[in-house]
């Protein structure tokens, strides 16, 4: 199987929000995330399910992906806010069947996060070393069972600006 992780597009600062968590895209993160989404699908990727954090930047990234033809269906996963954890998401995969009927699913989520999970899905620790840019894309080949952790590949670490620009 084949696992995304997307970081959500450029979102409006910090200050100008009582609630983080409310935090929307900006003009230029919605734009981004669009031109990522039509870029994904020109290289001919589609997913069966975005997972995505319940933080509005992240959900307004979801319905963007969804919303360029990425994805029919979208659900929140609360293990991807912030601080969420890995073993969550591990065992709701391991148990959904999504492990087994689907081949291409995608998370929306936030830094560290996102770069410290795919640490421990590929490297088994986490060294906070893989930085995901805004919009950035991951992408990692699962094998049906991932625990012990470690056991996964890495083949495409990219920002939006590359792939985007990476055009035929």
């Amino acid at each position: 199987m084949e696992l995304y992780l997307i970081r959500h597009g450029n979102a409006e600062e910090r200050g100008e929000y009582s609630q983080d968590e409310e935090r929307t895209l900006t003009e230029t993160g919605q734009e981004k995330t669009k031109k990522l989404g039509q870029r994904l699908l020109e290289i001919g990727i589609h997913f069966d399910l975005i997972l995505t954090s319940p933080l509005v930047r992240a959900e307004q990234t979801a319905e963007l992906l969804k919303e360029v033809g990425l994805s029919e269906k979208i659900l929140r996963f609360p293990d991807l806010k912030p601080g969420g954890k890995l073993e969550n998401w591990v065992n709701w995969w391991q148990e959904s069947g999504y492990n087994k009927d689907h081949n291409k699913l995608v998370l929306v989520g936030h830094q560290p996060d996102l770069g410290n999970w795919t640490e421990l899905l590929v490297w088994g620790k986490v060294a906070s070393k893989l930085i995901v840019k805004k919009a950035g894309v991951i992408g990692l080949k699962l094998p049906l069972k991932i625990t012990p952790l470690g056991n996964s590949e890495l083949f495409l670490l990219t920002s939006p600006k590359w792939l985007i620009s990476q055009r035929n």
